[in-house]
């Protein structure tokens, strides 16, 4: 029974990219899908879903094969700050006009 999920096409097609992006690189290292379901702990069949840009198949099991590849690093990278644009200027826009020093009250103490 095959599982649907409603998402967004776009976000299918990046999953297909991303899928298609593993198996070229996967293929380029010259490394069968056996040896690659052995590498990264899972069945051959969830590795063909990984190619395949499976939306179903968890992301422990993405990470494990770019682990394999090399390529984790760039894991770490996808919701980074720095390339949050949108979230960058939402927080530009709700920096204050003015800044003001903060008035500092001597607590009843006089001495001059």
């Amino acid at each position: 029974m095959k599982i649907m999920i409603n998402l967004p096409i776009p976000v299918i097609k990046a999953l297909r990219k991303v899928g298609q992006d593993i198996n070229d690189a996967r293929r380029r290292r010259r490394i069968t899908i056996e040896l690659m379901a052995e590498r990264a702990g899972l069945s051959r069949a969830t590795i063909g879903k990984i190619e395949k840009g499976d939306p179903t198949t968890s992301m422990g099991g993405y990470a494990s094969v770019l682990f394999i590849l090399g390529m984790e690093g760039r894991l770490s990278d996808l919701v980074d700050s720095a390339h949050d644009l949108v979230g960058r200027r939402l927080e530009d826009e709700k920096l204050p006009q003015r800044i003001r020093t903060p008035h500092i009250k001597n607590g009843g103490n006089n001495e001059q």
